[in-house]
């Protein structure tokens, strides 16, 4: 296995300060990475880029002196902040395609590294629903699993408090000093004292509807496989499993009554191909051959800085990328057709409109141009 050397205090810094600049999403920060090699660097060109890309007034681009403070914070609150690079960050995490930027993790490193498999669902769940988690989260513990969810009452409440002997980890939607939900406090300190809690969110930053799908994709990306337990038609669960899909992962299903809207969700994942699994075993059985193969990460991309290796686009193509754009999300490889440009300079282009606040990106690696 690859091993990535240490960063260096000015380029962590500064990929921190990247991350927390405005109009940089991860897609642009893995890009803008793509592009300058380090972060040093396309911080110094970000008010150039964005200029280039037609915005209107100065990028707003963040304070070292702030991306210290968010350090100091988050080390004062007894967690880590890990940014994509260093030597601690989760491999399943770099592997994803975007890898997320910045990330917060208290408790114990060791648990993201090991095996892990989800379990999700309803936050009204039944009874049964909660039973069901719940004995399936203390049997993967049990084989050695850590247990992955998103702190939620209800299905996530159940699985985290039963396989906190064998280890778990909450992701949260808001900072790691944010307690939510009010009633899951006593849980989440026993999370951080005995599993381990990550979060995409710097501190402080209470928990909005827009961070929830960050939260799952995170959920998700930690595990090798995602358990639905309950779930309505639309829930965050199925954004979970959605991103596990797109991810690589598998997703499993237990069915539920036909008559409760809590498994409709559920029992549509089976219809639609997902296998129906009752137990634990089910899933660890389903997993025995894939954790051997199929389930090897690729190794990441290295993101040990270097010197940049791509062109600027001149006018010409910067014209054709934005003839090829239009209000419809377009695919990266349909833009790189229409224009005729090498693939490195249209996603030059690219990031220049996005950190001018032009484009808007669209799931599948697709992007539109917004109104001026």
């Amino acid at each position: 296995m690859r091993v990535a050397a240490a960063l260096p205090a000015a380029e962590r810094l500064a990929r921190l300060r990247l991350a927390r600049s405005e109009n940089i999403g991860p897609v642009t920060f893995r890009d803008l990475l793509d592009h300058f090699g380090n972060a040093v660097a396309a911080l110094d060109a970000l008010p150039e880029l964005a200029a280039r890309g037609g915005a209107k007034r100065n990028i707003v681009i963040a304070r070292q002196a702030d991306a210290e403070a968010e350090i100091a914070k988050t080390e004062k609150l007894g967690a880590h902040l890990l940014v994509l690079g260093d030597e601690a960050y989760p491999a399943r995490l770099a592997a994803l395609d975007p890898p997320p930027p910045v990330i917060s993790l208290k408790g114990d490193p060791a648990l993201a590294a090991r095996k892990s498999i989800a379990i999700v669902g309803s936050r009204n769940a039944s009874a049964a629903g909660r039973r069901i988690a719940g004995d399936m989260a203390q049997a993967f513990a049990s084989e050695g699993f850590t247990v992955v969810s998103g702190l939620a009452r209800g299905i996530d409440t159940a699985a985290h408090r039963a396989s906190l002997a064998g280890g778990t980890i909450a992701v949260l939607a808001g900072g790691v000093d944010i307690v939510y939900p009010e009633e899951n406090r006593e849980l989440q300190e026993e999370i951080a004292s005995r599993g381990a809690i990550v979060t995409e969110m710097p501190p402080g930053t209470s928990p909005q509807a827009r961070h929830f799908p960050r939260r799952n994709r995170l959920i998700s990306g930690l595990s090798l496989g995602v358990v639905v337990v309950e779930a309505a038609l639309r829930s965050g669960s199925l954004i979970t499993a959605r991103f596990a899909l797109e991810q690589g992962r598998d997703v499993f299903a237990v069915p539920g009554s036909p008559l409760d809207p809590r498994a409709q969700g559920a029992n549509k994942l089976i219809k639609d191909g997902a296998p129906l699994v009752e137990n634990a075993a089910d899933v660890i059985a389903a997993l025995a051959e894939p954790l051997g193969h199929r389930f090897r990460e690729p190794e990441p991309p290295s993101f040990a800085p270097r010197a940049a290796n791509a062109p600027d686009a001149d006018a010409d193509t910067r014209k054709l990328v934005l003839a090829a754009l239009g209000p419809t999300p377009t695919s990266m490889d349909e833009i790189v057709r229409q224009s005729g440009a090498p693939v490195q300079q249209v996603r030059a282009v690219v990031l220049e409109l996005e950190l001018a606040g032009r484009i808007h990106r669209d799931p599948g690696d697709r992007v539109s141009l917004l109104p001026l």
